[in-house]
């Protein structure tokens, strides 16, 4: 903090000279200042504590203060043109220079970003991405699993939005609902029509059996026991085309990752590929001997398919034009999904689940009795599968059965490094045949469509259970329980 000395003035009456033009009391002040002797001390003047008005800048300064600044601005002012353009000049070279090392920096950090996402989509591509996330889930508590009542008969088939806003769902009672996760409300409802109404009729009149979501959410379609697959818009639900040619019920459809690019399978054996936004047919391809009762695709131009009684489960390459056959179950193989680009998930009648690789012609892993065994001492038989559900490029999937017990309709594994074994995560308590399983795009909730039968006919019936969606939030370990909890990987 600078200071400066005034030099001595007399001693003025109070309110006279410039005592008084200072202000009030300035005469008192100096009289208090004033020694024994008669003589007047030095003032001191702190520049901290003076208050500068904005309109007078050298109000108040004293006169020597005054001709430095008078000289600093005649200084500025004898700058000539040309050393005034060099000033200017440095200093837009030195902003140059900072944005771009302030670009450098960002295009190091954007080029790392990118790196690692490509080396990611590498890896996804070549089946190697596993996500070890099975180890940090925990069972959800009953009292947040949200029941959603809206279809009149068995929940047949379900999609979740891309963004995870909404679920569109249908069952034997042929209408499409979609309804909002956050507040669990029916937002439409494309009611079914009766049998024999299908010439005016606008949507299903017979049992939807499977439905499919494009990766961009821009079409929505579904098929069913009348060999016709309905495309819709998913924000509107407004019906836009149809497709026939299924000679058969349209059992399985899939929307090929970040294309239009549909394939359907049906009960007729056959597997067709569509163009949706040119309404256009593609080709048909043919393999399997029994009714397909599962599809599935991701970004690759391949899907796979449960062959039902035919006890196989194919890989369709579809630019090479050729199919990889697997066997492994012992009875009809009903529902499949990919994990990954190069592993699937299966189950069967048999109560197996199944674990493949594309490079494998048998089961990587295989849990037999998956869900349990019904019946009589001696006449056991397992639950049937029902429904399997995988969380993308994870170490976690979802089976569902049909069965009373509360114990084990719906089920969570973990899946070994390599998916060489599958053991069991938890149960999570549904009555009823568990017909269709999705995990949410960000792995946040689990939805299961439930209904008193079989989506696929009436071998049973179970009375005691719902027809609707249940919506399981999937509750993640904290980091100190994590560290606590031993690994368990084989």
């Amino acid at each position: 903090m600078s200071s400066f000395f005034v030099k001595k003035k007399p001693v003025r009456a109070p309110g006279t000279g410039t005592g008084a033009a200072a202000g009030g009391g300035g005469g008192k002040r100096r009289k208090k200042q004033t020694e024994a002797d008669g003589k007047p001390r030095k003032k001191i003047v702190s520049r901290h504590n003076e208050e500068i008005s904005s309109d007078s800048e050298t109000e108040g300064f004293p006169e020597h203060e005054k001709r430095k600044k008078g000289r600093n601005e005649e200084e500025e002012i004898e700058e000539t043109p040309q050393e005034k353009k060099l000033r200017l000049a440095k200093q837009y070279l030195e902003q140059l220079r900072e944005q771009e090392e302030e670009k450098a920096e960002n295009e190091a950090f954007g080029q790392d970003l990118v790196a690692g996402r490509l080396e990611e989509e590498v890896m996804e591509q070549k089946g190697k991405l596993q996500r070890l996330l099975a180890k940090d889930l925990q069972p959800p508590d009953p009292a947040e699993i949200r029941l959603l009542r809206g279809h009149q008969l068995p929940i047949t088939c379900l999609v979740i939005s891309p963004d995870d806003q909404h679920i569109f769902s249908s069952a034997k009672d042929c209408s499409i609902i979609k309804w909002d996760v956050a507040s669990g409300k029916k937002l439409h409802t494309i009611h079914g029509g009766k049998k024999g109404t299908e010439d005016h009729h606008v949507g299903h009149t017979a049992h939807v059996l499977c439905m499919s979501i494009s990766s961009d959410g821009k079409y929505l379609a579904t098929g069913d026991q009348n060999k016709l697959i309905m495309i819709w818009d998913p924000a509107s639900c407004q019906h836009l085309h149809k497709f026939t040619g299924h000679r058969g019920p349209v059992s399985g459809l899939s929307f090929r990752k970040g294309t239009h690019q549909l394939y359907s399978a049906s009960h007729d054996r056959s597997i067709k590929v569509w163009n949706v936004a040119e309404n256009a047919y593609v080709e048909t391809l043919f393999g399997h001997q029994d009714a397909i009762t599962g599809l599935d695709s991701l970004s690759r131009e391949r899907c796979v398919t449960a062959g039902g009684r035919d006890g196989t489960v194919r890989v369709w390459k579809i630019a090479e034009e050729s199919q990889l056959v697997f066997h492994g179950h012992d009875g009809s193989i009903d529902c499949i999904q990919l994990i990954n680009e190069e592993h699937m998930v299966s189950g069967g009648d048999d109560g197996s689940v199944a674990l493949w690789s594309v490079s494998k012609k048998k089961p990587l892993a295989l849990a037999r009795k998956a869900h349990g065994v019904r019946g009589e001492e001696g006449l056991e038989q397992p639950y049937w599968i029902s429904a399997v559900a995988a969380m993308l490029n994870s170490d976690v999937v979802a089976t569902g059965a049909s069965t009373c017990s509360h114990s084990s309709s719906l089920r969570l594994w973990r899946c070994g490094l390599g998916f060489r074994s599958i053991q069991t995560l938890f149960d999570i308590p549904l009555v009823g045949f568990v017909n269709c399983l999705k995990f949410s795009n960000a792995g946040d909730f689990l939805v299961a469509g439930v209904g008193q039968e079989h989506r696929l006919g009436r071998w049973w019936r179970i009375k005691e259970a719902k027809n609707g969606l249940y919506i399981i939030p999937l509750k993640k370990a904290s980091a100190s329980d994590a560290e606590e909890e031993p690994s368990k990987d084989p």
